[in-house]
């Protein structure tokens, strides 16, 4: 006989804190309003275009902004596939002591989802373009 153990992973309220809603190529909704820019989103905040750059073109400055977020973990969205920056552009948030997961666009997405949900103090900075 088995008997089956249910773990809730996200919290039910969410009210008031940026959940993404849907997202697709190109475009992600956060709170069910589309975004078609670079993004960098936070449980209490929107920074839309917080970087001009594609992913070609991300520099450190950019990074820097992410770095300076009040967050314990920042997420970088890579668009439709997961790409590795270049180790120099990371040094920002290796000397503000913050964590940093790359991951692809819907991966960032459904992770700062739970990491929120968690009460956790997240970041995500999402290329789009």
């Amino acid at each position: 006989m088995c008997t089956a153990i249910f773990m809730k992973l996200q919290l039910d309220k969410t009210d008031g804190l940026n959940t993404f809603t849907a997202y697709g190529e190109g475009y992600v909704c956060v709170n069910g309003v589309r975004h078609n820019c670079n993004l960098a989103v936070l449980p209490d905040r929107l920074l839309p275009n917080w970087t001009k750059a594609t992913f070609e073109t991300l520099s450190v400055a950019d990074l820097e902004v992410l770095a300076a977020l009040d967050a314990e973990i920042i997420l970088l969205g890579t668009g439709n596939r997961l790409r590795f920056p270049a180790p120099n552009l990371l040094r920002p948030l290796a000397r503000a002591q913050k964590g940093l997961e790359v991951m692809d666009l819907p991966a960032a997405c459904r992770t700062y989802n739970v990491l929120m949900g968690e009460g956790r103090k997240v970041a995500v900075g999402l290329l789009l373009v």
